[in-house]
Parts: C-alpha cells; sequence; structure tokens
C-alpha cells in the first residue's frame, strides 16, 4: 500500500511538472550538495514555475554507536542511516522559501548487543541465567520502506549561479525490533524454549513501545547549490 501510495504521488508530481513546464520558459534545475541528519549526499530540484518545483535527493554514509540502559539489560547499538526522499515544493512568495510535502525512502537501522546489568535477564517477570543464554543480539529498525515527510527550507532556484541550501522537517518512523540469544535456546523444541521465545517477543515489544515515544525523525541538512 505504501508504495502505491508513493507512486501515485510520483505520478503525479510529473504530470504537474510538465503541464506547468509547457505554460513556463524560465524553468531551472539546481543541483547541490548537502549534510546532515541522515548523511550526505546530494540534492536535485527542478522548479518549473514561479511556485512550484520537485526535487529529489540522497544521502547516507551516517554511521555511529549509541548506548540504551532498561532496569536489566545494557544494550550497545551501531547505527546506520541513509535516506531518498522525492517532494513537491511550494514556493509561496516566488523567492527561495519554500515548503516541502512528499516521500522518503529510508534506511535506518542499528545492530544491538545487550548485556545482563546483573548475573540474569528478566523477561516479562521471569528470570534466565545470563551465563546459559549469551548474549542479546538483534537489529532495531527505525524506518524502511516508503514514508511521509513535510518540511520547509531555502534553495536558490530563483536566480542563476551559486547559493547556499538548507531544509528542515520531520519523516514519520516505522520502529521495529528484533532480539535473539547468542546461545539459541529459544530455538529449541521444548517447553522452556517456547516460554524464552513468548518473554524475549515480549521485550522486542518492550522496546518498540520505548522507541515508538518518538513517532517522527527530524530531517535538517545545510549545503551549497548551483542554479542553471
Amino acid at each position: 500500500m505504501k508504495w502505491m501510495t508513493a507512486t501515485g504521488v510520483i505520478a503525479s508530481m510529473c504530470l504537474l511538472g510538465m503541464t506547468q513546464a509547457q505554460a513556463q520558459d524560465n524553468n531551472r534545475i539546481t543541483l547541490g550538495a548537502v549534510a546532515g541528519t541522515t548523511g550526505v549526499g546530494a540534492d536535485v530540484a527542478w522548479r518549473f514555475s514561479e511556485r512550484l518545483g520537485v526535487s529529489a535527493r540522497y544521502t547516507g554514509g551516517l554511521d555511529w554507536s549509541t548506548d540504551y540502559s532498561t532496569d536489566d539489560v545494557d544494550y550497545e547499538g551501531d547505527i546506520s542511516l541513509a535516506a531518498g526522499k522525492l517532494t513537491l515544493d511550494y514556493y509561496p512568495f516566488a523567492s527561495g522559501f519554500f515548503l516541502s510535502a512528499g516521500v522518503m525512502l529510508p534506511d535506518m537501522d542499528a545492530n544491538v548487543v545487550g548485556r545482563p546489568r546483573n548475573d540474569t535477564y528478566e523477561f516479562n517477570g521471569r528470570t534466565y541465567d545470563a551465563a546459559l543464554l549469551g548474549t542479546l543480539n538483534g537489529t532495531l529498525t527505525l524506518a524502511d520502506g516508503v514514508q511521509p515527510y513535510a518540511g520547509l527550507g531555502w534553495r536558490q532556484s530563483h536566480r542563476s549561479g551559486f547559493g547556499f541550501f538548507t531544509e528542515v522537517g520531520v519523516m514519520a518512523t516505522d520502529v521495529n525490533v528484533s532480539l535473539s540469544t547468542s546461545e539459541g535456546y529459544e530455538n529449541l523444541d521444548n517447553p522452556f524454549s517456547a516460554q524464552l521465545r513468548s518473554d524475549i517477543r515480549q521485550e522486542e515489544r518492550r522496546l518498540e513501545d520505548e522507541a515508538k515515544k518518538w513517532p517522527v525523525y527530524p530531517v535538517a541538512v545545510i549545503g551549497v547549490s548551483y542554479t542553471f
């Protein structure tokens, strides 16, 4: 359903752009190099009228490590961020200021390792020996697929030459957590393993609920551009 929505948005942008371009003789293309909260990359914009345009961007390569602790487990995560963006841009004052709405295609996740703060894990009210289970390994996905986006910014596309580019906005997140133990006891076919699987699923849901307290991801980029 998300891909169908994205396809509809893209088709509408293209149709609107071609219609407007036929009536305008001052179309401008702006290329930019940007860096921000989704990484570094490039931005391209086609301004087909005084007040309307379309733009696309790809950024990536932003990686860092972070820690998160619950009452029982210390988690370490290696986060990797990348995202594409396709939007319709509205220039209300026929200048460089614009409002932007469309979709992002993020690839934002973290490889997670959890270690007990004591000698035991506690999942869903049950206690497990840490020496038996080993570490908790897994993945936290912050956002992937197609997500809605809205923002505002400044792009020097109303006149030719070099300029600066900046944009801030928000993208919806879609959090998913997947955990397993390093020893793999939850994969065996016995009542203990079945209970352990169920309790680990509960720990996943607990972490997802914590992450969902932040339903959007802040998008902010700055860079330089050239308008032809």
